[in-house]
């Protein structure tokens, strides 16, 4: 497997997404005695349990492996998703406002500014991790994406000033920003649990609290407010405009309101 983790690693894959098509990797090997059809069909038919977004990233991981030794013409074909018409489990900005407020206003400093910057960046959790001290001062930080593409993650200027202020006080001229009182960094995961208890405590749904849905607020903000899908695709680093287009829909509960307040046949 180690073999497999430094294939994955060269081909530039993230290090979350690298651990993930491992551990896949690793648990089918476990479980099946050899590398066979019949196999990759029961552990297809054992992932059916699960929803289909996570049967299809053990898929994907594993027909990434299964090329990786050689034998593609095992590869297990995805499971077709039905795609809604309706955007879920979305905070609304109302929420969003309310949240930071909680959190700034009880002490809570990193985590008011954790979800400052996945609102206000569009980061995924594993780009914020990425964030240092020079990029506040520089107003952006590039990542380097799936293919060896660059992203440009842009750090608004109201953002940068408050957030200069804060690692000030915290006596940082360099270094990652996000990180727990050992000075490591913070995990994806303790990050989505972090939230997930303060969301909680303030009396948040927390189907909405998580990393991701403030990624997505990012992006029903900006085309709120600027109805360019071209652009946000670019800040996203959506490979195609069509994953951008989601973004376009309303969320179930906005659907709901509107026939609601329309529909009086």
């Amino acid at each position: 497997m180690e073999k497999f983790r430094k294939h994955l690693l060269k081909e530039g894959l993230a290090e979350n997404t690298v651990a993930s098509y491992v551990w896949t990797a690793s648990r089918f090997m476990d479980t099946y005695d050899s590398v066979t059809e019949e196999n990759v069909l029961r552990y297809k038919e054992y992932l059916s349990r699960y929803r289909p977004q996570t049967v299809n990233l053990r898929l994907i991981a594993l027909g990434r492996y299964l090329d990786f030794i050689g034998r593609p013409e095992l590869k297990p074909r995805v499971v077709r998703i039905a795609r809604k018409n309706f955007l879920e489990n979305v905070i609304s900005d109302a929420d969003y406002r309310y949240f930071k407020k909680c959190l700034k206003r009880n002490g809570h400093v990193q985590w008011y500014f954790t979800v400052w910057f996945l609102a206000a960046t569009g980061a995924r959790v594993s780009e914020l991790r990425q964030i240092k001290a020079e990029h506040i001062g520089q107003g952006y930080l590039d990542i380097c994406s799936k293919g060896g593409k660059i992203r440009r993650l842009y750090i608004p200027k109201r953002l940068r000033t408050e957030a200069a202020e804060w690692i000030k006080k915290r006596h940082m001229e360099s270094g990652y920003i996000f990180t727990n009182r050992f000075g490591r960094r913070l995990t994806s995961r303790g990050i989505a649990q972090q939230l997930k208890r303060y969301g909680t405590r303030y009396g948040l749904d927390p189907a909405v609290v998580y990393p991701h849905s403030f990624r997505h607020l990012f992006a029903r903000n900006f085309l709120d407010r600027r109805k360019d899908i071209a652009m946000l695709a670019d800040l996203m680093g959506h490979e195609s405009i069509e994953t951008t287009r989601i973004y376009l829909r309303r969320t179930s509960g906005e659907q709901q309101r509107a026939v609601d307040r329309i529909v009086d046949w």
